[in-house]
């Protein structure tokens, strides 16, 4: 980039003329300022049906896998037929003793009397240290006779009442959580820094959450960061790059039924509101969605019949270069509800639909949270025999499919089939993407609790390293690309939906250490190699910038890259849906401009789907709305980021404009008109990793639920 020869912080300011969102006039719009979908759903968007759609229902097609050379049922995706318990294979560690059954009941039996004495007891001190405690009664468990943990775990939770004892049968079930429980109480040191995780994870209120260890980096690289680097410049010509994440399919969603229920994921046929008589209504599902719902067939196909038009990528001579997809493609339902099919359904169906309707350059996707099963586990190859392959089906399917699509080459699809779904690979301009499976810093991977003082059991950052090293040898810019973020608030982002949901799917929940982890890489490789680092899962619109020296001086001066969080499609919970768009250099690879579009949610119920679609909008430029006075040839790089951040630290005006823009518009965003929100937002976007996140003030993370 070019010296900012007299630019200062005080000239940025003064050159400000405005304090509200302004937006790019509409001749400067990449394409129409809004389009208006069609009334209808195309029905050429699927080969075959087993019930097509009407204006007051949503489709069921028929979705064929070519990896598995399966047509995948009608009851699985059915409204009417949602299933109640998940039949998939389940996976326990070697038992080190070949107990009887009454042996093997008298083992449980006896462990439940020790941790009832535990909790009773007036010796053992403080919730942690009994909670600890009870681990290592569970763990003699797991090792002896690992198939009694699942019942061992739902008799704790129904007898101690951590939950009703319906969700407690959900949750600690085999075909749920229980087998997953077993592994980890089996190999996880249950009385060091382990088990402390562990019950944190379980409760709050148990031990305290485990604050970042130290990192000794001294040979974590083979080669020390050049003294002197050099980015590769720009080429002065820019290409159209689209960002979708969080796409949240549901292909169970049920026009007309409760859009406003009262626990779990709305808009299904066996949810209700509790304030009302059993068949009343209180808010009939709109065919297009709604703020507690995921996204049904027709906001999918609406979604991207629309980002052509808007983009102006609608012609020959005007396409994407390529599209990133930063993870989540199931849709939120609870554990019981899921299966590896309905994984494999939901992989199939949206990456057809964007081959279909993206069209242009390859698609460059990424695993989220949801797109395994279950529900954001993914166990490390580490795992003695056949456990540390238990997901290898997930990788196997998935890497299929982007090589079908002709996204990657087979190379490379052999790489994501041992790096759990994880590649690195040049595209067409010589641009090297590297992604990331981001369930290895996730919180609620439970595996992840396992020898938790190694920040990369699974290897995840080894693989990071390596790639990022070869890049740097062959001069080459990268991009990362994952779905759950690195740092933000470093907390649970509440929700007003139900606990598991609240819980699981609204949180950025990072790990310490696997963050600062990847905060150290990061800054070993920037800003001559990576260029820019994308994410997903928060649903929200937001960016974070990452430091020299760890985020220790936070200054232009030391602003390395940024990381830039991608709006979802779902409108789950209480946001609108939307996408973005990046004008990006062939050369440097640095974003120069970045345009976001969303669609009004709360409009969908006044829809008369039989005359019209739902809207799309121009939303936002970045550079004019953050307007600094940054020159037009230089890059939305983070050095820009950290001086808008500046100006926000003396213009609390445009914190309420990111506010508004977080939620996409929503009509559902709290307000941030308060100092303190102003604050805790700044910080959020300058903390790349969970030590630097947890210093914010808490409480402003998330527009999904007003502030706390």
């Amino acid at each position: 980039m070019p010296k900012l020869i007299g630019f200062t912080i005080a000239s940025c300011l003064s050159l400000l003329a405005t304090t509200g969102a302004a937006q790019s006039s509409n001749d400067t719009l990449p394409g129409a300022s809004s389009y208006v979908v069609t009334a209808g759903f195309p029905i050429s968007a699927f080969s075959s049906y087993y019930l097509k759609p009407v204006p007051t229902q949503e489709p069921q097609p028929a979705i064929h896998d070519p990896v598995l050379n399966i047509t995948f049922p009608l009851n699985l995706t059915d409204p009417n037929t949602i299933p109640t318990n998940d039949t998939d294979p389940v996976f326990y560690p070697h038992a080190t003793a070949n107990l009887s059954l009454a042996a093997a009941q008298a083992t449980v039996k006896n462990a439940t009397l020790q941790i009832a004495a535990i909790i009773e007891s007036s010796n053992i001190v403080g919730n942690c240290s009994k909670c600890i405690a009870a681990l290592e009664a569970a763990k003699y468990v797991a090792q002896i006779t690992p198939e009694s943990v699942p019942g061992l775990l739902v008799s704790l939770c129904e007898t101690y009442q951590f939950d009703s004892n319906a969700t407690c049968v959900h949750t600690y079930e085999a075909g749920s959580y229980g087998a997953i429980w077993a592994q980890v109480l089996a190999f996880a040191n249950v009385s060091g820094l382990d088990g402390h995780y562990i019950c944190n994870s379980l409760s709050k209120t148990f031990c305290p959450a485990p604050t970042t260890s130290p990192l000794n980096v001294t040979s974590l690289f083979s080669k020390p960061k050049p003294a002197k680097f050099k980015a590769p410049a720009a080429s002065g010509k820019r290409v159209k790059v689209l960002h979708l994440s969080d796409f949240h399919l549901d292909p169970r969603y049920s026009a007309e039924s409760e859009a406003n229920c009262s626990s779990s994921l709305c808009c299904r046929t066996n949810v209700a509101n509790s304030a009302l008589s059993l068949g009343q209504i209180a808010l009939p599902a709109p065919l297009y969605g709604a703020y507690k719902c995921d996204t049904p067939y027709y906001l999918a196909l609406a979604t991207l019949q629309a980002i052509s038009p808007l983009t102006g990528t609608d012609s020959s001579n005007s396409s994407f270069a390529w599209t990133i997809y930063t993870g989540d493609l199931v849709s939120h339902d609870s554990q019981n509800q899921l299966s590896r099919a309905y994984t494999e359904y939901a992989e199939t169906s949206v990456y057809d639909l964007f081959k279909s309707y993206l069209g242009g350059g390859p698609v460059f996707p990424v695993l989220g949270n949801h797109d395994t099963n279950p529900e954001a586990i993914d166990g490390p190859h580490s795992l003695p025999g056949p456990l540390g392959q238990q997901f290898s089906w997930n990788y196997d399917h998935v890497s299929s499919l982007w090589q079908l699509d002709g996204w990657i080459k087979p190379s490379v699809a052999s790489q994501a089939r041992l790096h759990y779904g994880a590649y690195s690979t040049l595209n067409q301009y010589g641009l090297r993407i590297i992604t990331l499976n981001s369930d290895f810093w996730y919180k609620s991977n439970y595996f992840n609790f396992i020898n938790t003082t190694d920040p990369d059991t699974s290897g995840i950052f080894s693989f990071m390293i390596q790639e990022l090293q070869a890049a740097e040898d062959a001069h080459e810019r990268v991009w990362i690309i994952a779905h759950v973020l690195t740092g933000w608030d470093g907390r649970v982002f509440l929700s007003n939906a139900t606990k598991i949901l609240a819980d699981a799917n609204y949180s950025t929940n990072p790990l310490p250490n696997p963050t600062d982890l990847f905060y150290q890489i990061v800054d070993r490789y920037s800003p001559h190699v990576i260029a820019n680092i994308f994410f997903g899962h928060t649903h929200e619109d937001q960016f974070m910038i990452y430091y020299a020296n760890n985020g220790t001086v936070q200054t232009s001066a030391n602003a390395l890259t940024t990381g830039w969080i991608g709006p979802s499609v779902t409108p789950l919970t209480n946001l609108n849906s939307g996408f973005r768009m990046y004008e990006v250099d062939t050369g440097s690879f640095d974003i120069y401009e970045a345009y976001t579009w969303y669609s009004d949610v709360s409009s969908f119920g006044h829809l008369n789907a039989s005359t019209t679609g739902p809207t799309y909008q121009f939303e936002y430029s970045t550079r004019d709305t953050y307007d600094i006075g940054w020159p037009k040839d230089y890059p939305l790089n983070a050095t820009y980021w950290h001086i808008v951040t500046e100006a926000m630290e003396a213009n609390h005006s445009l914190v309420s404009t990111f506010n508004i823009y977080e939620g996409k518009s929503s009509v559902k965003t709290p307000n941030c008109t308060n100092d303190a929100c102003a604050t805790a937002k700044i910080c959020y976007m300058r903390s790349g990793s969970v030590a630097l996140g947890v210093k914010c003030l808490p409480g402003y993370g998330s527009v999904q639920s007003a502030f706390t």
